[in-house]
Formats: structure tokens, C-alpha cells, sequence
């Protein structure tokens, strides 16, 4: 008798400890449903800032090319200096508008009930094209000193022109040089990247991931 008590209660104990375990795993499973829920909505918080920024960016943009294309249809090519400087800044302006629709039309595939990989494949396609596109537009900073360039300075043998605008010049194109080398997210630690990068443009994407690996780490725990 008393050997069918014991068993009876081992049996009783294995169903208790059998319904705490499945409770426990379905209080898990409600509680990361609920962190990922607040998790994506933190990242779609994050990015929508950004694609309003970058719609903004691509008007001003329009603006801007309709302005530098007028400027080089009026001078009719009288000063060649200001007609490349300005066609080189209108090429630029018009690759930043192309990207920008590309990173607002990829911001918008991303959907917040989605897996976290692809999610993280999206910001991190985002990233690196935020990377790629600003150091490509640092480029055209040398151009911004040419415009006013003319073959009458340049043969009157101008002071001016010699000992301060070229001058100008070959360090905006040094400089510009350096960042597109020194663009990249192996620097990501220096403080100068981070000064130059902490901006709408970059910020949302950082937090967007952190809050993504966050997600990870509490099913991992």
C-alpha cells in the first residue's frame, strides 16, 4: 500500500513539475512575443524620422539640381571651369537623389513582423549604403572651389588666384581624398567618424540594430 502511495505521489509530482514547465515556457513565449513586439515598434520609431529626413533631402535635392542645371544652361559654356565645377556638383546631386529613393523604397520593405535576420540584412544593407553614398559625395568638395576659376586669372598670373584659391583647392581635394579612403565602418571606433556620423542619417540605423540584438539576446537567456 504504502509502495502504491509513493508512486502515486512521484506520478503527482512529475505532472505538477511537467504543467510548471509548460507554464513557465508559455510565460517565456508571452514575454517575447511582448519584447519583440515593443522591440520592432521601437525600430520602426527610429527609422520613420529618418525616411521623413531623407524625403525632405530628396526635395531639396530636386531644387537644388533644377538650380545648378540652370546656372550651367545659362553660362553656355562661356567659362569652362564654372560649367564642369557645376555639372560635376549637379552629377553628384542627382547620384544622392537616386540613393536616397533607394534607401527610403528599402526602409519601407522592411516589415517589423519579418524574422530578425532579414530585418538585420536590411539595416545592414542600409548602413553600408549610407557609408558608401557619403564617402562618393565628399568628392564633389573640391568643385565648390573651382566655379569661379577663369582663364583670365589663371594667365594674369593673380596672387590671389596662385597663393589662395589653388591652394584651397588641393586641400579640399586632399581632404576629400582622405574621407573617402578613411570612410568605413573599420573606423567606426574613431571619434571622428562617430562626430561626423552621429546624425539622423546614421543614429536610427545603430539604435535599430542594438534593439534587434537585444531580441537575441533574451531568447538566448
Amino acid at each position: 500500500m504504502e509502495d502504491l502511495d509513493i508512486k502515486q505521489l512521484w506520478k503527482e509530482y512529475d505532472r505538477k513539475l511537467e504543467e510548471s514547465r509548460v507554464l513557465n515556457m508559455q510565460s517565456w513565449a508571452l514575454n517575447l512575443q511582448t519584447f519583440e513586439y515593443f522591440q520592432h515598434h521601437r525600430v520602426k520609431s527610429r527609422l520613420r524620422p529618418m525616411a521623413g529626413f531623407k524625403g525632405r533631402a530628396v526635395f531639396a535635392g530636386i531644387v537644388w539640381a533644377l538650380f545648378l542645371g540652370a546656372l550651367a544652361a545659362s553660362n553656355q559654356g562661356k567659362n569652362l571651369y564654372f560649367t564642369v565645377s557645376i555639372v560635376m556638383i549637379l552629377s553628384f546631386t542627382v547620384l544622392a537623389i537616386v540613393v536616397y529613393l533607394k534607401q527610403m523604397a528599402l526602409i519601407r520593405q522592411i516589415d517589423y513582423s519579418e524574422n530578425i535576420v532579414d530585418t538585420q540584412q536590411k539595416l545592414t544593407g542600409l548602413q553600408a549604403s549610407t557609408i558608401r553614398v557619403t564617402r562618393i559625395l565628399f568628392l564633389q568638395t573640391p568643385f565648390y572651389s573651382t566655379w569661379f576659376w577663369s582663364n583670365q586669372m589663371i594667365a594674369g598670373n593673380s596672387l590671389d588666384f596662385w597663393l589662395i584659391a589653388v591652394p584651397i583647392t588641393l586641400l579640399l581635394t586632399l581632404l576629400s581624398v582622405w574621407l573617402y579612403r578613411n570612410i568605413s565602418l573599420r573606423n567606426a571606433d574613431k571619434k571622428w567618424l562617430r562626430l561626423l556620423f552621429n546624425s539622423v542619417e546614421w543614429t536610427p540605423i545603430i539604435k535599430a540594430m542594438d534593439y534587434l540584438k537585444e531580441i537575441e539576446a533574451f531568447r538566448d537567456q
